[in-house]
């Protein structure tokens, strides 16, 4: 996890090289915990849920105290869960390690547990893309999630831009109830700033 990651302007994260972006979903809310900057470190607030080849982000539509984004690489991800409550709305819950920074200690970042709620239409497009993408990371990095028990290893999130995504995009299911948006070509921001670690500022091409 990295917490307000760079944005451009339109709310769109600023790309790492070989980042792919799969799909945009807004009017999602989205609970995190363990933020510094948010109110009793707690965040529940709405926004748009951006799905790479490398990570989620959700950004929110206003911050939360100095909480405006939340960055979650896809190989950090563990204990993803789809629920489906009888009285509630649809939702994905899990775990996400934090991105440590090489010059600091693991044993001072803590787990984050996030859920993501569909409140707003139905969810039969993002669900199986997300849960196929995270589980193709896992395989072709060779990186099983480890219990949040248990300390992360240092492995570089960015690895996940290896991922051959192109084949499970162009075959992905769409359902008409989901307002999920999938990019069949890559968003053009207004700059091509791209990020090559993620405590580095982006770069020009």
């Amino acid at each position: 996890m990295a917490e307000n990651p760079q944005l451009f302007g339109n709310g769109m994260p600023v790309p790492f090289y070989g980042e792919m972006f799969v799909l945009a979903r807004d009017g999602v809310e989205f609970h995190v915990d363990k933020i510094p900057s948010a109110p009793g470190g707690h965040v529940k607030t709405k926004g748009t849920i951006y799905l790479s080849n490398i990570r989620m982000v959700f950004v929110a539509n206003k911050p939360v105290g100095n909480f405006f984004a939340f960055d979650m690489p896809l190989l950090f991800v563990h204990g993803e869960k789809f629920n489906q409550p009888i009285f509630h709305c649809n939702n994905i819950s899990g775990f996400v390690e934090p991105v440590v920074p090489d010059n600091q200690n693991r044993a001072l970042y803590s787990t984050h547990t996030f859920k993501i709620l569909f409140k707003d239409g139905g969810c039969g497009t993002f669900v199986p893309l997300f849960l196929n993408l995270v589980a193709s990371v896992r395989r072709y990095n060779q990186f099983e999630a480890q219990s949040a028990a248990n300390m992360a290893p240092r492995v570089d999130p960015l690895q996940a831009a290896q991922t051959p995504v192109d084949d499970m995009m162009r075959h992905a299911y769409v359902d008409p109830n989901d307002p999920t948006k999938i990019f069949l070509q890559q968003p053009a921001p207004e700059s091509q700033l791209r990020r090559r670690n993620y405590s580095g500022p982006a770069d020009a091409n």
